[in-house]
């Protein structure tokens, strides 16, 4: 494991401790490094009207985005308990609007977090929809 994916899960499993999750009991952390290098966390938020609930890689691309960052290098997602668990497919289409199809993801399980499993948003999301055909 490199020192810019060790601190990335670092950040994300501190982010998954602010996690707002009384109704799954399933938090969730994700940092998400934006090209110059300063990396934005983010924690799941739920709510009891279920449907506004917000997940922890959603809550990391918009503090990015609302700051003025539009281009990253990497994510790393700490959620699960004994195994990791990849974004959603909602996450994953959010993050294909701002990210090349080769953003490295890193997810580890709470339990284990130095179990890494290292994929791309590609292979998470092989056929993302896309109005820009930039990526």
């Amino acid at each position: 494991m490199n020192k810019v994916q060790a601190g990335l899960l670092r950040s994300a499993l501190a982010a998954s401790r602010k996690s707002y999750s009384p109704y799954s009991d399933f938090p969730v952390g994700a940092a998400l490094m934006a090209d110059g290098g300063k990396v934005f966390t983010g924690c799941n938020v739920e709510n009891a009207s279920y449907g506004l609930t917000v997940c922890a890689e959603r809550v990391a691309i918009m503090k990015a985005v609302s700051e003025g960052h539009r281009k990253f290098k990497a994510l790393a997602v700490v959620g699960g308990r004994d195994k990791a668990v990849p974004p959603c497919g909602a996450c994953l289409q959010v993050l294909a609007e701002f990210c090349d199809p080769d953003l490295p993801i890193f997810l580890a399980p709470l339990n284990k977090p130095n179990q890494v499993v290292a994929l791309s948003l590609e292979t998470l999301l092989p056929h993302a929809f896309r109005l820009n055909t930039k990526h």
